[in-house]
């Protein structure tokens, strides 16, 4: 991002400008952290003054080199947030009686080992244990409500492998969700006491021989939504057997959460993360697949 100021002015002064914010603190969290500089040059004092002419460019932190420890793929980490891409196979947050790990409890240790006890990491959304892609992680309690305040902006898509074709290349699906009993989740067509409205959109990336690859964006975020959606439009996602996939052949579920787009919490800079397919995942082979977790 490159700032240039119009007239004399203090370094921080100009980032509050820019960014449009109140917090002192926080801008001068970014500049001690070195993420500015000025005319090329690393600034890392606040009241340094600059002056029309000068070039200031502010670069996002990225992932700390011992990131390469984290038992998942770092995105992004600053002093507020961690992004990682999840494997399919582990859950996101252990449950109560949950056997076995979880996402977080693993980035966990990782944080708390690699900091000596002083970070924490706070759930913000969750993905389903079959499901991979992206998941953003906060630092502080205050962070994950600051990131739940604006939820509404923003944006999620992922790749879903779908059997069949969907009658039509791109729609909307959208509908009332409810729970059942057995934890399985299903529409309805009126509102009624503990539903919520779902809604879906969808579009065809490629055709396949018996599958379709979809791309998919949520403007809700509903338990088992995509999976229910795909489900109720006659094409169940690859490999879910829950919602009616085909299953002759067990396999992982085909679904991938690719894109992630939202306001950082504190500097209301837009953030934009994209992840690749998983290996395989448009190939279905005879033999069982076995998550790693």
């Amino acid at each position: 991002m490159i700032i240039k100021p119009e007239v004399e002015i203090s370094l921080a002064d100009l980032l509050i400008k820019e960014f449009k914010t109140g917090s002192r603190s926080m801008v001068k969290k970014i500049i001690v952290h070195g993420s500015v500089s000025v005319n090329g040059k690393a600034v890392m004092q606040q009241h340094f003054m600059v002056k029309p002419g000068d070039v200031v460019e502010y670069v996002k932190y990225k992932a700390p080199v011992d990131s390469q420890d984290c038992p998942f793929p770092v995105l992004y980490e600053d002093d507020d947030l961690i992004i990682v891409v999840k494997t399919a196979g582990i859950l996101t947050y252990g449950e109560k009686g949950t056997h076995g790990t979880s996402l977080y409890k693993e980035l966990t240790d990782y944080v708390r080992d690699r900091s000596k006890g002083r970070e924490k990491i706070f759930v913000v959304h969750r993905l389903d244990r079959e499901v991979s892609g992206i998941l953003v992680f906060a630092k502080s309690e205050k962070i994950q409500e600051m990131i739940k305040e604006h939820w509404k902006e923003t944006e999620k898509r992922y790749y879903a492998l779908v059997e069949g074709k969907p009658e039509n290349s791109q729609g909307v699906l959208e509908n009332w969700m409810l729970e059942g009993w057995d934890q399985k989740v299903f529409t309805i067509k009126q509102e009624r006491p503990g539903a919520k409205m779902a809604i879906t959109h969808y579009k065809v990336l490629k055709e396949l021989k018996n599958t379709t690859l979809v791309e998919v964006r949520l403007e809700t975020g509903r338990k088992h939504q995509i999976r229910v959606h795909m489900a109720e439009m006659g094409c169940p996602i690859v490999g879910d057997f829950k919602y009616g996939a085909d299953n002759k052949v067990k396999r992982r579920i085909r679904l991938h959460a690719y894109y992630f787009s939202f306001n950082h919490p504190v500097t209301r800079q837009p953030l934009e993360f994209k992840t690749q397919m998983p290996k395989g995942f448009l190939t279905l082979g005879e033999n069982d697949e076995h998550y790693k977790w």
